[in-house]
C-alpha cells in the first residue's frame, strides 16, 4: 500500500524564511489582535510580549502579523508566481511598516487587482477585508506595478452570516471584470457617465501620490449617508455599527501594544 505523506504541519509560518517556493498562494491569514507569547523571567514573573520577526527576506520588521503575512507570501512565491491574499483594511493604509510593505510590493511585484470585500461575511466581528492579487517578478529598476484595478463589493452592499449570506453569484460581475484569461484587456465599468460602476483602475503614479501610499481606494456614493430611505434594516445597521466599534477597538489595542513594547525596550 502506498503511504501518503501530508505536507501539512503545525508550526509558526512566519518564523523562518521558506526553504521551498511555489507557483500559487491563495490564503486567508489569521486576523485579529497581534499574537503574543508569555515569557517567564528568573524571578518567576510572567510577561506578555508581542513577537517580531527579523527575517532577512522581509522588507521591514513589525509586530503587525498581517503585514508579516504579506511579506511571507511574497517570499513563498517563485518568480512569476501568483498570489491572492485576504487582508484587513489596515494593511492598505497603515503608516510606518505598512507604507514600507506597500511600496516594496508595488516595486517587486505586479499588484494588479484589489477586491474590496463587504462587511458581515466573516465569523470574526468587526472585520473589513480585501483581497490583494499580485504576481512576483524578477528584479528590476522600475516598479513592476503599472496599474491597480479595484472592484468595490462593499459600498451599498449588506450581508450577514445568517439571514442574508453572500453567495457565489454576488461575485459574478467581479469575475467577468477580472478577465482571468485575458487580464490585459480589462474595461472599467466606472466613468463620469456611469458613476455607480464598481470597477475602475488607478495608475502607479496616482497611488504613490497618495498619503502613505494608501490603497484604501473608494469612489462610490454611500446611499445610506444621503438618503434615510435607503438605510439597511435596523438589525443590519446595528451590526455594522458594532463591527466598526470592534474594529476601532482592535486598532487602539494594537497601538497600545506597540507603545508597551517600546516602553519595555527602554
Amino acid at each position: 500500500m502506498t503511504q501518503f505523506r501530508s505536507s501539512i504541519r503545525t508550526d509558526d509560518a512566519l518564523r523562518d524564511e521558506p526553504s521551498t517556493h511555489t507557483d500559487v498562494v491563495v490564503t486567508n491569514p489569521p486576523f485579529g489582535k497581534k499574537s503574543s507569547i508569555t515569557i517567564v523571567n528568573e524571578e518567576g514573573d510572567a510577561d506578555r510580549q508581542t513577537p517580531t520577526y527579523n527575517r532577512p527576506d522581509f522588507w521591514t520588521t513589525t509586530s503587525n502579523k498581517q503585514l508579516n503575512f504579506v511579506q511571507h507570501v511574497k517570499s513563498l512565491l517563485k518568480v512569476h508566481g501568483r498570489a491572492a491574499v485576504v487582508v484587513p483594511d489596515n494593511v492598505l493604509f497603515e503608516g510606518g511598516a505598512g507604507e514600507t510593505v506597500r511600496r516594496n510590493l508595488l516595486q517587486e511585484c505586479e499588484v494588479h487587482t484589489l477586491l474590496r470585500l463587504p462587511t458581515g461575511i466573516f465569523y470574526a466581528q468587526g472585520v473589513k477585508a480585501n483581497v490583494i492579487f499580485f504576481d512576483r517578478k524578477p528584479g528590476a529598476v522600475e516598479p513592476w506595478t503599472k496599474r491597480v484595478w479595484v472592484y468595490d463589493l462593499r459600498t451599498n452592499k449588506h450581508f450577514t452570516l445568517k439571514t442574508q449570506r453572500m453567495m457565489r453569484a454576488d461575485l459574478d460581475e467581479f469575475v467577468e471584470c477580472y478577465r482571468p484569461a485575458d487580464r490585459n484587456n480589462r474595461t472599467a465599468t466606472w466613468s463620469d457617465a456611469t458613476p455607480d460602476g464598481r470597477w475602475r483602475s488607478y495608475s502607479y503614479d496616482e497611488i504613490v501620490a497618495r498619503d502613505k501610499l494608501s490603497r484604501d481606494l473608494f469612489w462610490l456614493r454611500d446611499e445610506s449617508l444621503e438618503n434615510s430611505a435607503s438605510l439597511p434594516e435596523p438589525h443590519l445597521l446595528a451590526q455594522e455599527i458594532a463591527d466598526d466599534l470592534r474594529s476601532a477597538l482592535a486598532q487602539i489595542e494594537d497601538v497600545l501594544g506597540d507603545l508597551e513594547q517600546r516602553v519595555r525596550a527602554g
